[in-house]
């Protein structure tokens, strides 16, 4: 009798798990998609308080509440993080992989912040790892990518186009080295109407700044070419960053629109925590485990 017992809890306490993991980490079933819409409005919130904090005026008419606020979301998220590990299969494989650092990131500032350590100091550098910590907690809204159904998809488009992005990066460099070097030889040197050297062009990495402020259509207008020759490669600098503009999102639209076909849900598998799997998928593509 006592055996059956304790066969009938262990099946209980799995069940528990099991119920608690498609409420957590998918968003298929209504349960679901409701905690990740509040779970959703509690990172905005604090995010929210964050930047509010930021804000001296605000910070010293409210510095109670903001704490408050602060240490009402901290312990929220250290539940939710504390649930996810418990519902995992896994737990070391949530707890070491991007969003599971990310999630240890959104509340392990307030924790350090708390300690003994950081209250006696007033030096200027103690301050600026106080405030270098806090910033941290801007990492919450990271938290949001997996809890968007087309996050996965994009993820998976830019990660099946890495190998043409990486060739598109490296053309971009070759062309910033190519055209910073021939400004430098064209600009290097100059001198104003009134005899006094013209700074910008002095280096190869200086020119290549200004390739990349070029192609890149921003235009600060802090360096530019003065020669006829000098001008002539920068209209050309300019029409090829315009040309080169649409080339990365030619790339990821194809993969998107080749990921849209496929179907991805929002399953997390059980056993290596990945995700992007086909609608009418029930194992893993990835480590072969049940979903």
């Amino acid at each position: 009798m006592s055996k059956l017992t304790t066969v009938s809890h262990k099946d209980d306490t799995r069940s528990w798990r099991e119920r608690w993991y498609e409420i957590i980490f998918e968003a298929d079933t209504p349960a679901g998609k409701l905690f990740d819409v509040l779970l959703l409005i509690a990172i905005l919130l604090s995010v929210l308080v964050v930047m509010c904090e930021s804000v001296e005026a605000i910070r010293e008419e409210y510095p109670k509440l903001l704490v408050r606020a602060e240490w009402f979301f901290t312990l929220l998220f250290t539940c939710e993080y504390a649930m996810r590990i418990v519902c995992a299969r896994r737990p070391m494989r949530y707890i070491f992989s991007f969003y599971g650092i990310v999630d240890l990131l959104a509340i392990l500032p307030t924790y350090i912040i708390a300690l003994p350590f950081f209250e006696g100091g007033r030096s200027a550098q103690r301050l600026a790892v106080i405030r270098a910590i806090r910033l941290l907690r801007a990492f919450r809204i990271f938290k949001l990518a997996h809890m968007l159904s087309e996050a996965t998809a994009l993820r998976q488009a830019i990660w099946s186009a890495r190998a043409k992005i990486a060739v598109f990066l490296s053309s971009v460099l070759i062309a910033v080295v190519i055209v910073g070097s021939a400004m430098h030889l064209i600009e290097g040197g100059r001198e104003n109407s009134e005899g006094q050297p013209i700074h910008g062009f002095d280096s190869i990495p200086e020119s290549m700044y200004w390739a990349i402020v070029t192609m890149t259509t921003v235009g600060y207008g802090d360096v530019s070419p003065t020669t006829a020759l000098g001008k002539a490669l920068a209209a050309c600098m300019m029409i090829l960053g315009y040309c080169m503009i649409i080339v990365p999102t030619g790339i990821v639209s194809a993969e998107l629109a080749h990921a849209g076909r496929k179907g991805l849900t929002t399953q997390v598998c059980p056993e290596c925590m990945a995700e992007g799997h086909d609608s009418d998928a029930t194992h893993c593509k990835y480590c072969g485990g049940k979903l």
